[in-house]
């Protein structure tokens, strides 16, 4: 499972969105951090970041298509 942590009106993450579409990457949930603490202050200064719940693992902020299609083959 897949998850893009971002934020309400934030141009980086609606860039984010557009490489992940761009790499053809599989199917993600959108988490938004507002309002959520604990995410805040996790990611607050860092999103967009997209994770891999199974393997808890990360990708910050800036990537492009390629930086995405070798993260995820990296897991494989």
């Amino acid at each position: 499972m897949f998850i893009l942590y971002q934020r309400d009106d934030c141009q980086l993450c609606d860039e984010a969105l557009a490489v992940l579409a761009q790499a053809r990457f599989p199917a993600f949930d959108s988490l938004f951090i507002d309002d959520q603490p604990g995410l805040e202050r996790r990611y607050g200064a860092r999103v967009p970041v997209l994770r891999d719940a199974r393997s808890d693992r990360e990708l910050d902020w800036p990537f492009h298509a390629a930086d995405v299609q070798a993260w995820l083959a990296e897991d494989r």
